[in-house]
């Protein structure tokens, strides 16, 4: 079976957008191929640290907010999502 590592990134970032805190860092609880990947794609700053967030780039958080509305926000029935 192919995976699609990039909607496997996409999913990830956007649950990285979940545990958003102090403004642009997020926990890093996922995989550190997905990480990596993400930090090669210019969406967070270099994963590898001790300390257990990472941090979103401009471009990452945008992207993150973008994609968790898109695949996690419920619809109402006029078609516009909660806010």
């Amino acid at each position: 079976m192919a995976i699609n590592k990039d909607k496997i990134d996409d999913a990830a970032l956007a649950l990285l957008y979940l545990t958003l805190h102090d403004d642009y860092r997020a926990w890093k609880g996922f995989d550190w191929g997905v990480l990596g990947r993400l930090h090669d794609k210019g969406m967070i700053d270099d994963p590898v640290g001790k300390v257990k967030s990472v941090v979103f780039t401009h471009e990452g958080l945008e992207r993150a907010k973008m994609l968790f509305k898109e695949l996690f926000e419920e619809q109402d029935p006029g078609g516009k999502g909660r806010a």
